[in-house]
């Protein structure tokens, strides 16, 4: 598959267009597809109105402040919350409507779901016997992760940052076409860094494609095609960062400018 660079919107001196979601349609082949999604929790409202999609091949930044609400729309993506309105899709369907859903999407929420007292590749034959994976796989994910050494420990001796490299070789168990990834780079020293940004990189560029969500902006800037930028709920930028740096700005420039709020 040639891998295509993803959609993304007008982005203005660090500032959107004052209606970046409307009137634009998403594209049938996209791989992701989110339309006008909320999510309201009584009075609050976690996920506002947002539109967006990514095409195959590419890996795209999901980046906001704590709060913006960028893990309640992955939760909404992964069908583990209902929306209040809108839709979000993958490979044009619900997430709980495709046929085999751990062959096509795998996803890392949570660096801390797992028995403390299994072993790396028991929580792995687990997940694989559940899916319906033959068992050869999971040697073929652990050493994709760098894990086959440590498989037999049991997970409450790892190091976060090697809880972060199991719940990725859970995800990629399936041989899935998307990876959705939340804070995935969180307790990896810098060379796992380093590890993670390339296998992500080698992911799209076989033809995979990559939603992640961090806080790092100087890796996010190293590791993904372009960003999504939410604040208090609601899509604030959509950029490649070539259009970024085309207007002489950095990742950190527009985040900052668009994200910062004035003081109370």
């Amino acid at each position: 598959m040639t891998a295509t660079r993803p959609t993304f919107g007008p982005v203005n001196d660090g500032r959107v267009q004052d209606e970046p979601q409307s009137g634009r349609a998403v594209a049938d082949d996209s791989i992701v597809s989110v339309q006008g999604l909320s999510k309201r929790f009584g009075e609050l409202v976690a996920v506002d109105g947002l539109t967006f999609s990514l095409e195959p091949g590419s890996v795209t930044g999901f980046l906001g402040p704590n709060g913006a609400g960028k893990t309640t729309t992955l939760r909404l993506l992964l069908g583990l919350a209902e929306p209040t309105t809108g839709e979000a899709l993958v490979f044009g369907r619900h997430y709980r409507e495709l046929d085999e859903p751990t062959r096509r999407v795998g996803a890392v929420l949570e660096s801390n779901d797992f028995h403390p007292g299994r072993s790396g590749r028991d929580h792995l034959r687990i997940l694989a016997l559940a899916a319906e994976i033959p068992p050869s796989r999971i040697d073929e994910v652990l050493d994709l992760v760098e894990l086959e050494g440590v498989a037999a420990r049991r997970v409450k001796t790892y190091s976060l940052g090697m809880r972060q490299r199991l719940g990725l070789a859970g995800a990629l168990l399936g041989d899935p076409e998307l990876l959705v990834l939340d804070e995935p780079a969180n307790g990896l020293d810098p060379a796992g860094v380093h590890w993670l940004r390339i296998f992500l990189r080698g992911f799209a560029d076989s033809g995979g494609t990559v939603l992640i969500s961090s806080h790092v902006l100087a890796e996010v800037a190293q590791t993904v095609d372009g960003v999504l930028i939410i604040d208090r709920g609601r899509l604030v930028a959509s950029a490649r960062l070539d259009e970024l740096a085309g207007r002489g700005q950095t990742l950190e420039d527009a985040y900052l400018a668009l994200t910062v709020r004035g003081a109370s």
